[in-house]
């Protein structure tokens, strides 16, 4: 990787000299950085950074908590030919040499590279010259060119299956040679040897003839690929790979014709064998590497392509319809969804009534009725009925285009434990090669082996270690187990989260929505001279008037009932108190105690009394009053969500400490944290407070905190926590205010998203244990360690075998995730 890199970054929101001084002095002081000038004028950032010690996301990062935005534009470029781990690392360093990139990602599961640039100063021209020069190609640019992946991994597949076909009939058939004694060149070579004196060994030319064909079709894409990374100077795995295969091949040659070698230096079924066994790691690795995004993909095949527009008259009637293009639609355009079929858009039913299969939007398996005023999401299932839907969200803008963003952004994201693995991997190959150099020398020279068993080790080495099983660790598991969350309603945003989630010391939480529903209900009605049904219709009747929380529970409390609601004249609202209107001629009062007195209400003992019991019990209380004679009170409680209390006790067993933080009254928060079994709690705390509670808890960085909230309000809390969870109810999900979103409120994500960070982390430390289990124990047995004792040597051909396992075992790992249950999930069904 280049290790100082120039970039002029664009920076937005700068308007004054304090401002470009604090973008100055705040970098200034971090590490990686070499130099820095905010220019104003410009309205850019020049900045030169050790890449090694800073990235483009903590820049941006820095940027943001001084307030400001980098500006950056983005594309995905799809790459067809990587392979291992140093592919990867070679589009990434070689690609930021460009002038005018930024940022580089590449992924080897998804065969992308994500690129953050300035479009004014690189050309994708550019870019592809780039690609092209390491040895792969240059598909195209996501969202921009169609590209048929079905076709192109089909094809792929086609052409690595028949090259391992040739080789290992090929294989066969020199190995029959070999074994056979069949030698018809014998009189030939004997001849020859007799008039010119030159010795060339019969069966040695014979499996030339046989295998020159074979291996370079078997072996070409090695070949091609090694030559590419000797050319840019670049040792990766296909240069190994390539040295192995033509120092078996080569040798033989040798040995043939008596260069330097004798006749027992044949290694032609081997040299055929080898990439045979390379092309079928490859083969079963790109299979498996398929698998790992299916998850994505089948979040893309639920988006549906073609929907019927409708129009109708006054009643409600289909005039016409037609099939369109979902390119097509636009905002409030009427649609028809029949039964089985995908919703479009996103929308409001405004005619029909049918049940919706939503879990692919929130993991929950019951479908939901859907009728007039209903959210329905693009994506999700009609069932049984006829939907009309006027459309409210389209294209990009749909809960489903957004889990998608955010799936995909995850996947390709990079857990930090990922920087170990990278470090490895990129003094990897130097070390092989001089691992076995080393013990070519050691065996030919200091011990006395023959040069057959040296090179035979030498070739062995270079085969068996590979560092594609220790780059395939950490993406293939995040691949995957992202995409598993995903199937439940959690979305987790990038591969920090992961492995931050798992850490955590402490939950905290909001109460209204997180802990509790969210929406007042009534309760207690309690009438005084008059009906229940009579006390509503007056509340409803003078709270229709009002946007209060509270005012629509009671007026939804009247439609359960079908009342009829009365027109209220002369309202106020009495700030604090209630609401004063006048009704049929008599003056009505709905609102709290002091709003009674204020008035002159007189108001019994016995109804005080029950006040104070209704008020112990963190209720809300409504009295209401005609012509100053109370007719009854109303009581509305938000409700605890049935999960809180269990979320909670899993957290606990897990050794987590909980808060709760909330603005309501401390008596309400009290009885709502010892029913769910909070441990700490703070009442009565304003949005930005919440911040300064969160950074308490963290104990100056000793401690993990979590903070779970609505998205919106406690957006600073979320920010400050080291895990910010976001809590959505379907559309108004605050997608960029936390590292994980919990589709439809339900808490007990909370802790299934937990437990999935640590199943991944845990699988990524498997993967990458047995990456280096494989190294440990087979470069050891490669380089002859158990010859002296046991006889045992390690052939190239099995040593090619043995590496391609490494990767398949390391993927099909990963791909175990793909069956995990949460915990939570698991006691619960």
């Amino acid at each position: 990787m280049v290790k100082h890199k120039h970039m002029d970054l664009p920076i937005e929101g700068m308007h004054c000299a304090s401002c470009v001084l604090s973008v100055n002095k705040t970098f200034g002081k971090v590490e990686g950085v070499e130099d820095v000038d905010a220019d104003l004028a410009s309205n850019k950032l020049h900045i030169t950074v050790d890449t090694k010690k800073i990235s483009y996301e903590e820049m941006e990062r820095l940027v943001k908590n001084l307030g400001f935005e980098l500006h950056s534009d983005e594309m995905t470029i799809r790459i067809q030919g990587m392979h291992c781990a140093s592919c990867t690392m070679n589009v990434e360093n070689f690609l930021i040499r460009l002038d005018g990139i930024f940022d580089v990602k590449a992924d080897l599961t998804a065969q992308n590279a994500k690129i953050r640039y300035d479009s004014s100063k690189v050309s994708l021209d550019e870019i592809e010259k780039v690609i092209e020069s390491l040895g792969f190609e240059l598909l195209g640019v996501e969202g921009q060119t169609e590209i048929d992946e079905e076709a192109i991994y089909q094809q792929d597949l086609k052409d690595k299956r028949n090259r391992i076909i040739v080789g290992l009939i090929f294989s066969a058939i020199l190995m029959i040679l070999m074994f056979s004694g069949w030698d018809p060149l014998m009189s030939f070579t004997h001849h020859l040897k007799e008039s010119t004196g030159i010795h060339i060994s019969s069966m040695g030319l014979l499996s030339l003839i046989v295998s020159i064909i074979p291996f370079l079709y078997v072996s070409l894409p090695i070949l091609k690929a090694g030559i590419n990374g000797l050319m840019h100077k670049n040792l990766n795995m296909d240069v190994m790979y390539s040295m192995g295969i033509l120092v078996a091949y080569v040798s033989s040659i040798f040995g043939t014709f008596h260069i330097v070698l004798d006749h027992t230096f044949m290694f032609y079924d081997s040299a055929v064998m080898l990439p045979s066994f390379l092309m079928i790691g490859r083969y079963l690795e790109a299979r498996a590497k398929k698998h790992t995004s299916d998850s994505i993909r089948e979040l893309i095949g639920l988006q549906p392509t073609v929907a019927t527009a409708i129009e109708v008259d006054e009643n409600g009637e289909i005039t016409s319809q037609r099939e369109v293009s979902i390119a097509d639609i636009v905002l409030d355009d009427l649609l028809l969804v029949r039964p089985g079929e995908k919703i479009p858009v996103d929308g409001d039913v405004v005619g029909g009534e049918s049940y919706v299969d939503e879990s692919m939007i929130n993991g929950e398996p019951i479908p939901k009725v859907k009728k007039d005023g209903e959210e329905v999401f693009a994506g999700t299932i009609n069932q049984d009925g006829v939907l009309h839907i006027k459309a409210k969200k389209i294209g990009k803008e749909t809960v489903l285009s957004n889990i998608i963003r955010l799936v995909e952004k995850a996947q390709s994201s990079r857990p930090p434990v990922q920087k170990f693995a990278n470090t490895i991997v990129s003094y990897f190959i130097p070390v092989i090669l001089t691992i076995a150099i080393i013990v070519f020398l050691i065996w030919y020279f200091v011990l006395g082996a023959t040069l057959l068993f040296s090179l035979t080790c030498l070739i062995s080495i270079l085969v068996v270690a590979c560092p594609c099983a220790l780059g395939l660790a950490t993406p293939t598991a995040v691949t995957v187990g992202v995409g598993r969350a995903a199937e439940y309603g959690i979305l987790i945003k990038n591969g920090g989260t992961l492995e931050n989630a798992g850490q955590i010391d402490v939950a905290a939480f909001d109460k209204t929505g997180t802990i509790t529903e969210g929406k007042p209900e009534v309760d207690d009605i309690i009438p005084y001279g008059c009906s229940e049904d009579e006390l509503i219709k007056l509340a409803a009747s003078i709270e229709q008037n009002s946007t209060h929380p509270i005012a629509k529970a009671i007026v939804n409390k009247s439609k359960e009932l079908n009342l009829e609601l009365d027109q209220t004249t002369e309202f106020e609202n009495i700030t604090g108190k209630g609401l004063k209107a006048e009704l049929n001629g008599m003056e009505v009062l709905a609102g709290n105690l002091a709003l009674m007195e204020t008035f002159d209400v007189d108001v019994s003992n016995e109804l005080v009394d029950k006040y104070h019991e209704l008020e112990s019990l963190s209720k809300t209380i409504i009295f209401l009053a005609e012509n100053k004679i109370v007719k009854g009170i109303l009581s509305l409680s938000d409700k605890i969500k049935s999960t809180s209390k269990r979320t909670i006790d899993e957290l606990h067993n897990m050794g987590v400490e909980t808060y709760m933080l909330t603005g309501d009254n401390e008596a309400t928060a009290l009885n709502v944290a010892r029913e769910v079994g909070i441990d700490n709690v703070q009442a009565g705390v304003l949005p930005e407070n919440k911040l300064d509670i969160v950074k308490k808890a963290q104990s100056n960085n000793t401690r993990k905190v979590l903070f779970v909230g609505d998205g919106i309000n406690d957006a600073p809390a979320l920010t400050q926590a080291d895990i910010g969870v976001a809590m959505g109810n379907g559309t108004d999900i605050a997608m960029e205010s936390g590292d994980i979103v919990v589709m439809e409120g339900d808490l007990e994500n909370v802790v299934a998203a937990v437990q999935f960070s640590k199943k991944v982390m845990r699988r990524i430390k498997e993967n990458i244990f047995w990456a280096f289990a494989y190294n440990a124990i087979l470069i050891p047995i490669a380089a002859g360690v158990l010859y002296p004792a046991f006889g045992i040597t390690f052939e190239p051909a099995l040593a090619g075998l043995a590496m391609a396992l490494s990767s398949v075992t390391v993927i099909t790992l990963s791909l175990m995730l793909k069956r995990y249950v949460p915990e939570i999930k698991r006691v619960k069904n």
